[in-house]
């Protein structure tokens, strides 16, 4: 009795065996679809795919750059900044950023700052946002000129350079979100880099019981890492 009930056994297995396999296909069917669709619509839908934007943070920091980001695919974007550099407001020493200071002898030098990064959006979407995480390198230049003083205190037509350069490899993660009706954006970050500094630093002194003012200059080259948080605002198109 037992050998009578074999075939159909064996029938009923090739037949879940079947399905099991065809499911399994039809899964793995729509997930290839889903993907050509985002990528079909992402060539064809008119949808963001540029990005302009600022970094408010930084302001206080004596960085003013304009941020250009620009979608290479459904997940892949560049980001490219241009800016300068100025006043420093915020005491950053162990970044080897210290605030500038306001007395009168001290003249800012405005000087030139960079950034280039790549980005991947962890979220399928067609246009630039969502979780991300990012590489970057970045190059910033800060100056202040110096002017010398006599013995009596007054500021001669001689200056002295202090000047620091940064050169930074970083990784963020953030996330960037348009907005539901227009195409205002926020993109809040936080990482953490790579800095080579090289540090030319002037030094002012006075002697109070010579009446004498003095300064000294030291070069220096060195590493350190440091920690990055911010917040951009931008406009996509």
């Amino acid at each position: 009795m037992a050998s009578a009930h074999r075939p159909f056994a064996a029938l009923l297995f090739l037949v879940f065996a079947g399905h099991a396999v065809a499911q399994e296909k039809h899964d793995k069917t729509k997930i290839v679809l889903y993907k050509d669709r985002l990528a079909a619509a992402w060539d064809t839908v008119n949808c963001v795919r540029n990005v302009i934007k600022l970094n408010p943070l930084l302001f206080l920091r004596g960085e003013v750059p304009i941020y250009y980001e620009r979608a290479l695919s459904e997940s892949l974007s560049a980001e490219l900044a241009l800016g300068i550099t100025y006043r420093n407001y915020l005491d950053l020493s162990f970044a080897g950023e210290p605030a500038d200071v306001f007395s009168a002898g001290t003249e800012i030098v405005a000087k030139p700052a960079y950034h280039f990064g790549l980005r991947w959006y962890l979220t399928h979407d067609i246009e630039p946002q969502g979780a991300y995480v990012q590489a970057e390198f970045a190059f910033m230049d800060r100056a202040h000129d110096i002017r010398t003083r006599d013995d009596s205190g007054r500021f001669t037509d001689i200056r002295l350079r202090d000047e620091r350069k940064y050169t930074d490899v970083r990784a963020y993660f953030g996330y960037q979100r348009l907005a539901g009706n227009n195409n205002w954006l926020f993109d809040a970050y936080c990482g953490i880099g790579y800095r080579t500094r090289h540090i030319e630093e002037v030094e002012e002194h006075f002697d109070i019981a010579d009446r004498h003012w003095s300064y000294t200059q030291s070069t220096r080259n060195d590493q350190v890492v440091v920690p990055f948080l911010g917040v951009k605002v931008g406009y996509g198109f």
